[in-house]
């Protein structure tokens, strides 16, 4: 057992015997975690509340990584080869291996001492290189000598795969769910490792094969047939997330400038590093569809500099994820501007609660940060109430710079002044737009208006922004009660939690799903910012984004005079408009012959059979297709490769391009062994937003019950020989976190039995569950739980490598991990609670708090104070770097409000914060010893029970 942290003392325990005997602390020592020497008395100040009530091991980091070890109890191996990254920087991950002596079978290529690492999982076969494995690049010599030798060396790749040996494939290894405790740590591992045969790749590039971050299979062992695939019962699917941040520069892929795009003539695929080179390097073949090409003339040519160009070096052919800058016959069109219409709603609610004034100041500030660096950014604004409010900017040379207002009252077809003024563009407006802002507040300041024309504001828009395309971007606090697109109170208690609440959750009126299609086609792309602290109808307002690629982003309550609801929107506000979007952009996934994409799922308009049209490409967001497998695999790799199509907002047309390479099987072991928990998730989360949207929240959850016995029954029927060894629940390593998710899925606040959950609420995390990149979806099923009172010394300081915080091991969702005098962090991508014991001590509660007794402390959003303290400054690192989205690998707006929770405070907060514990029992809802007991007693039913997922 490991040697507990120093904490924070329970009350009523002997602190001579838990204090200052066994955590002896002398005055004049430097903290264990560095930094400055203790100042007088901070040895003393520390043994007051430093000793723990550890009764052999109480509190949640008293076990080694902060919890019992799982996956069985695997040992650490000496030299783990797979998954030591399972973690985003700067988090403690206890180790998690395979067993300790696996056999290896016959002929196995020889792995030194190596040892499967976590998850029992494979190490790559030595000669083709896993992701982030650096390979010697040779030089240019050692490739090639001149074009002449390309049929030759480098070329071994242009055999038939077959007939090389096949590398040896990921390892399953059954583990039993029910004796081998669950170790949340699983859930960051890094997904089963793609092993292709040696020199797949044209170049030994590295990054040759797609990171994960940007699309992931749910098997990284394709099935060879379909027959195969529907007995393994696993969906065959790919999460695609084309970009992962915000901005370019914060991960900048290679660039193809010279607009040479080697195309496929037959199926269009992008030449990417697993084609082949034939005829001495004049014709390439297509590793999609076979068929050869010819190599475009200008592809070893550099017309900058008018020199020939090394081949091997080109990105295309390095890296399998690349943009184009894409030729003129890639435009229908020049390249438009970018362009933002802003819809502020100036009713009563909105001027009161201050989301006008909150809205206009932050757009003002963060007109910098407006991406136009090809200076054609062109802004527009609308006011809304029961009127339309048309704003003319004039330019700012112009005589009279005064902005003027055009009031329309015929909402049916309304009057749209002249677009010459109403669309201006920023450079050449700055200082009158500025002036605009500054006065929007005052302009309204006095109304009395409770009206919302939104629907027909929205049309004017449509018609005002619809000839170049663009964004509009609607701020909102009252529910539309008048013009087109009118709602109604709909809200009704008496429904939420019976089987007709779905109908809460269906469109209100079909006007919102017939203009987002409408908007589609033009390239207007719309995102909903909903602040009301009534029924404002998500569920209707929601459909303008989901068919248009844009967002809705929901406020419950927010009122800008609590100062944490001002700066959460104003800084999630400044990012978005700071966002590199893209524009009238189009998605479409191409695969090798005998593959096909058959459902698209995420926020976009379906424009034929394959092709997803996005007005606008956020980056923000993660999107599913499933593969369909049509004829059988004869290939023994098998490719898949996106393309996104877009506008850049510095106006250039470019493409970027994804390839994915995957092996191919005919064992049903190596599908399950090589199959993604994360991925797989994800795919249901999208399939059961869909089910709760069209048949019900009920059907959604039984259909996600029904998966998962589904998969364990096959299991044990296919691959553990029908019987469960000994009464457990076996199931693959490398899946173990399935249940739990599916657990965690089922208990979200978009799918769980409840009648407590709003129905605004409720549509505002199904849009959540659809749209959100895979680390956060994740998180948002399966919240991050962290013990703070008792974090190791190391924990929410800088690590000495990277510089980054590293965070406590995240722990259990459970109750049990919780101990009365403890300090806890709970968060799960969207929302953080601090949870503060019934019996913490005074001196934790004035540390972290500043306040003199937990008492009277204030429970609810809050900013934690800023003290000049050791414990207070390493809380609010581990807060802040628990936010920090981009150690993650994802691009999001989101900064998660923070609420402090009393374990002995208010009943709502706290059973709020408690419907995060996941494992636990509550409401509705099982614990998860109760799911895992009762999904081993469906296995026993005899007739086998069939999901009802297609």
């Amino acid at each position: 057992m490991a040697t507990p942290q120093p904490g924070y003392i329970q009350p009523g325990h002997d602190q001579e015997h838990y204090g200052a005997s066994q955590h002896e602390v002398p005055e004049n020592a430097s903290p264990a975690h560095g930094g400055p020497p203790a100042p007088p008395g901070a040895g003393r100040k520390k043994r007051h509340y430093a000793g723990q009530a550890y009764d052999f091991g109480a509190g949640a980091n008293s076990a080694l990584g902060g919890q019992q070890q799982g996956g069985g109890g695997y040992s650490s191996p000496a030299g783990a080869v797979y998954g030591q990254q399972a973690q985003h920087p700067g988090q403690q991950v206890p180790a998690y291996s395979g067993p300790a002596s696996p056999v290896f079978p016959a002929g196995a290529p020889g792995y030194g001492q190596q040892v499967p690492a976590v998850g029992g999982y494979q190490p790559p076969e030595p000669g083709y290189p896993s992701h982030g494995t650096p390979l010697q690049q040779p030089g240019v010599g050692q490739i090639t000598h001149g074009m002449g030798n390309l049929a030759m060396g480098n070329q071994a790749q242009s055999h038939a795969p077959h007939m090389q040996g096949r590398p040896q494939m990921n390892q399953l290894y059954p583990t039993d769910l029910l004796n081998q405790p669950l170790n949340v740590s699983e859930l960051d591992l890094p997904p089963p490792p793609i092993i292709l045969p040696p020199n797949t790749s044209v170049t030994p590039s590295a990054d040759a094969n797609c990171a994960p971050k940007y699309v992931r299979s749910t098997l990284n062992a394709v099935p060879t047939t379909n027959s195969l695939l529907k007995k393994s019962r696993l969906p065959f699917a790919l999460v695609i997330q084309p970009y992962s941040s915000l901005h370019d520069h914060e991960d900048p892929v290679p660039v193809v400038p010279d607009q040479v795009i080697a195309r496929c003539r037959r199926c269009r695929s992008y030449i990417n590093p697993f084609a082949t080179f034939l005829d001495q390097g004049h014709r390439w073949r297509c590793n999609m569809c076979n068929l050869t090409n010819e190599v475009p003339q200008a592809f070893d040519w550099d017309a900058a500099s008018q020199k020939q160009l090394d081949r091997w070096a080109r990105p295309e052919l390095n890296h399998a994820v690349v943009e184009f800058v894409a030729p003129q016959e890639y435009m229908v069109r020049p390249p438009q501007p970018l362009v933002y219409l802003f819809l502020f709603d100036v009713s009563y609610n909105s001027v009161t609660n201050g989301l006008l004034a909150t809205g206009a100041r932050c757009i003002l500030e963060s007109l910098d940060r407006i991406p136009n660096a090809d200076r054609r950014t062109r802004l527009g604004f609308m006011a809304v109430d029961s009127s339309l409010h048309y704003f003319s900017i004039p330019r700012d040379d112009s005589e009279n710079g005064e902005p003027s207002m055009m009031v329309v009252s015929d909402l049916d077809e309304p009057f749209l002044p002249t677009p010459a003024d109403l669309l201006v563009t920023l450079t050449e407006c700055r200082e009158n737009i500025e002036n605009f802002l500054g006065r929007l507040q005052e302009m309204f300041q006095n109304t009395t208006n409770g009206g919302s024309c939104m629907g027909s504001a929205l049309r004017a828009g449509h018609k005002l922004i619809s000839p170049v395309g663009g964004k509009l971007t609607v701020l909102t606090a009252t529910l539309p009660n008048t013009g087109h697109g009118k709602l109604e109170m709909r809200e009704d208690k008496k429904l939420l939690g019976t089987s007709k609440e779905s109908s809460l959750l269906q469109t209100g009126n079909s006007f919102y799903k017939s203009f987002a299609v409408e908007c589609s086609k033009n390239q207007v792309s719309i995102d909903m910012f909903l602040f009301s602290s009534q029924y404002q109808d998500v569920a209707s307002l929601s459909n303008l984004p989901r068919y248009t690629g844009g967002q809705t982003y929901f406020y419950p309550g927010w009122n800008a005079a609590r100062s944490e609801d001002a700066i959460k929107f104003a800084r999630e506000f400044s990012d978005y408009l700071s966002a590199e979007i893209g524009l009238e952009a189009v998605l479409r996934v191409r695969a090798t012959t005998g593959l096909r994409m058959s459902t698209f799922y995420g926020n976009f308009f379906n424009r034929s059979s394959d092709l997803c049209a996005f007005p606008a490409f956020p980056r923000d967001q993660g999107y599913v297709v499933e593969v369909a497998i049509d004829e059988s695999l004869t290939k023994g790799v098998v490719c898949l490769q996106s393309a996104v199509l877009h506008t850049t907002c510095n106006g250039e047309r470019r493409i970027r391009v994804m390839t994915l390479a995957l092996p191919t099987t005919q064992n049903l072991t190596d599908v399950y062994a090589s199959a993604d928990q994360a991925a797989i998730t994800t795919v249901f989360s999208h399939k059961a937003v869909e089910r709760a949207l069209g048949s019900g929240l009920e059907p959604a959850r039984d259909a996600l019950k029904a998966k998962i016995i589904e998969l364990l029954q096959t299991f044990r029927k296919e691959l553990a020989g029908g019987n469960m060894g000994g009464g457990g629940l076996q199931f693959p390593a490398n899946l173990r976190c399935l249940p739990v998710l599916f657990l965690g899925l089922m208990k979200n606040i978009g799918l769980r039995q409840s009648a407590q959950i709003p129905s605004d609420m409720r549509s505002a995390a199904l849009c959540q569950l659809s749209t959100l990149p895979l680390p956060l979806l994740i998180q948002f099923i399966y919240p991050k739980f962290y013990s703070l009172h008792d974090m190791p010394d190391n924990a929410g300081v800088p690590d000495q490598e990277t510089g980054d915080i590293v965070l406590p091991p995240p722990i259990n969702l459970s109750s049990q991990s919780l101990v009365p005098y403890g300090l806890y962090l709970i968060d799960d991508g969207q929302t953080q609670f601090l949870w503060v014991g019934r019996e913490a001590v005074p001196q934790l509660v004035e540390d972290v708090f500043d306040v003199p007794d937990r008492t009277q402390l204030k429970v609810g959003k809050m900013t934690l104070p800023v003290l000049e303290n050791d414990f207070n400054e390493r809380v609010r690192a581990v807060v802040e770097k628990s936010r920090d989205h981009r150690s993650k690998g994802v691009g999001s707006i989101v900064v998660p409000s923070l609420y402090v929770v009393r374990e002995d405070g208010e009943p709502g907060m706290r059973l709020w914060a408690q419907s995060m514990l996941v494992e636990d029992r509550a409401e509705q809802g099982v614990s998860l010893s109760q799911w895992l007991g009762m999904l081993r007693e469906k296995m026993n039913e005899e007739g086998g029970f069939l999901s009802s997922f297609s």
